[in-house]
């Protein structure tokens, strides 16, 4: 789940680059291919078996979900500020672990509660300083994505118990992508060489993202998984660093400090609760 946060913030610095310039529906639809083609060895090596499912109307309903909520999380996203869209995208780990408990029937312990509450509270500090400005209707519609990623990510929890990660990502790039088509023609303009040269790193980015994550689902309870989103903003925070110059607020050392702690001290708790003997 670390490795998939690391890889998804990276995705969504680029295509928020992307998109200001190309068509939001049509970046979105061209990034899914990509994620497509990056898996053309496996499709090429195993045929049938690469998209083995047993479950197909999942796999459609869970391509149709993801698919709304990129499709207005990308619309909003040449609008929000890179500090709203995180706390906004940080509500989504709240909407699995409630789903996991009402949807799954996972037994979601006090721990993981606490550490989820902790490590939104690391966010609201880092973000406190920069959500004054708002972004009108805007920021309501990226919100509106939220609980629609939560939903995808709690489908994709349960076809984890069928079939392979490497089938349930292929059936995300693939249904993704037939759904995207309709409004990326309706919008299409031709990319230039970097924007196409960018789409496919973004492709392969996110297919190895969701593999990573989808693998995690498979290895571990979903509501143990979702304290550890809140660690992609310390990844947002290294890569204005690296890539912007953009250094740190006292507010996201602070902040920061107390989502590493949180997440440390949830990994530390779950190891020994598996490590104890029943009873």
């Amino acid at each position: 789940m670390v490795v998939a946060g690391v890889l998804l913030v990276l995705m969504n610095a680029l295509m928020k680059r992307i998109a200001g310039d190309l068509p939001p529906p049509q970046a979105q639809c061209l990034r899914y291919l990509f994620g497509l083609l990056a898996m053309a060895p496996l499709l090429l090596a195993h045929g049938r078996a690469t998209l083995r499912t047993a479950h197909p109307a999942g796999q459609l309903w869970r391509g149709a979900v993801h698919a709304a909520a990129l499709t207005l999380f990308f619309l909003a996203l040449p609008h929000v500020q890179l500090a709203e869209m995180t706390a906004i995208l940080f509500t989504s780990p709240i909407f699995v672990l409630l789903g996991a408990a009402l949807v799954l029937g996972e037994r979601v312990s006090a721990a993981r509660w606490a550490a989820a509450a902790v490590g939104l509270a690391g966010v609201g500090v880092v973000l406190w300083p920069h959500l004054g400005g708002g972004a009108g209707a805007w920021t309501l519609v990226m919100l509106a994505s939220t609980p629609l990623f939560a939903a995808s990510v709690l489908i994709t929890k349960a076809l984890t118990r069928h079939d392979s990660p490497n089938a349930i990502v292929a059936w995300q790039n693939l249904t993704i992508t037939l759904f995207s088509v309709p409004l990326a023609l309706w919008v299409w303009r031709a990319p230039t060489g970097a924007e196409w040269a960018l789409l496919a790193v973004c492709g392969v980015l996110g297919t190895a993202a969701h593999w990573a994550m989808t693998r995690s689902l498979q290895l571990a309870d979903i509501s143990a998984m979702q304290p550890l989103r809140f660690l992609d903003l310390v990844w947002s925070s290294l890569l204005g660093i690296a890539l912007f110059g953009d250094v740190p607020t006292a507010h996201a050392l602070i902040g920061g400090a107390v989502i590493v702690a949180s997440t440390v001290w949830i990994a530390r708790h779950e190891a020994r609760s598996r490590g104890s003997p029943p009873g």
